[in-house]
């Protein structure tokens, strides 16, 4: 069986949520057209920024849905489908299945913080249990554990195992995967905007990005720049926004990006679910200074 292969610059959503703190379906749209009009390469639907953690099942299975009917075909879907309960993973993915995604990204489990056998067993399960094509997700600053190399390879020789976005801060391990993994049609996606320009250097295929969703256009023809081989012109691209990408961070994301995109309309508010709040003062101060600067805000 092919799977698709994905590249460039592949946004991790925002659930918009309304005044009442439900999603927002028409800003959702919105949205899911902004990415289809400039080049985004996929979406990311209920991943770590579209706050899948707060989302009910039915909520998460909805949104969903809804991303794949507002792309229309036009741009790949993904679907966040991780867990740390493996026996969920497989029984969520099995609902994701009927909605019509490209592929699956299965965050590395949290808390409960599994050996590199554990993990090996967690994703080998899950994508013997579906036929849909899976990227790993491996973010230690958020689960603690993190994919070895050697676990990744072994992950990789799993036929329905397509790819990784890999959210690590050591940037030596992307030429390896990208050397050990060649043989079986793996791809590499950063995980990390401020670097990524730096690992698609190093051999990858693109990132999953928080900054697409507020510079989809710009982001999206610097990394397609960098991946056609002109690494030089991307550099000098891409200055503008180097302050863009680190400053979404300031405070828990998806919490900056939510405020710019609510201030420059593409949705209606910047609401979120608590444990997270709205951006502080301070913050918004800070981010106007940012996006005037990058001329993102006019």
């Amino acid at each position: 069986m092919s799977y698709p292969i994905f590249r460039g610059s592949i946004v991790a959503i925002i659930t918009p949520l309304d005044e009442n703190g439900n999603v927002d379906y028409a800003s959702l749209q919105n949205l899911v057209e902004y990415h289809v009009q400039s080049g985004t390469s996929a979406i990311v639907a209920c991943g770590t920024t579209g706050e899948a953690v707060t989302l009910t099942e039915e909520e998460s299975l909805e949104v969903i849905r809804k991303v794949v009917e507002f792309a229309n075909k036009r741009v790949p879907v993904i679907a966040g489908t991780g867990s740390n309960c493996t026996a969920k993973a497989i029984a969520y993915t099995k609902k994701v299945e009927a909605l019509g995604v490209d592929a699956c990204l299965t965050v590395v489990p949290y808390y409960n913080k599994p050996n590199q056998e554990g993990l090996y067993q967690h994703f080998k399960a899950i994508a013997e249990s579906t036929a849909l094509p899976q990227i790993l997700y491996n973010v230690p600053g958020r689960t603690v554990v993190s994919l070895d190399v050697d676990t990744i390879v072994r992950l990789a020789q799993l036929p329905n195992v397509i790819a990784i976005k890999d959210a690590h801060p050591d940037l030596h391990r992307v030429g390896e995967i990208v050397s050990r993994t060649k043989e079986f049609n793996f791809v590499h996606l950063s995980g990390e905007d401020p670097t990524a320009l730096d690992a698609i250097a190093l051999g990858s295929n693109g990132v999953v990005s928080v900054s697409a969703n507020v510079i989809a256009k710009e982001w999206a023809q610097i990394v397609e720049t960098a991946l056609n081989g002109d690494y030089a012109k991307a550099l000098e691209l891409n200055r503008q926004y180097a302050n863009v990408h680190t400053s979404l961070f300031i405070e828990p994301n998806p919490t900056p990006a939510k405020w710019i995109a609510y201030k420059l309309g593409l949705i209606k508010t910047p609401n979120q679910r608590l444990p997270l709040v709205g951006l502080s003062e301070a913050g918004q101060e800070k981010l106007t200074k940012v996006l005037t600067a990058a001329k993102v805000f006019k």
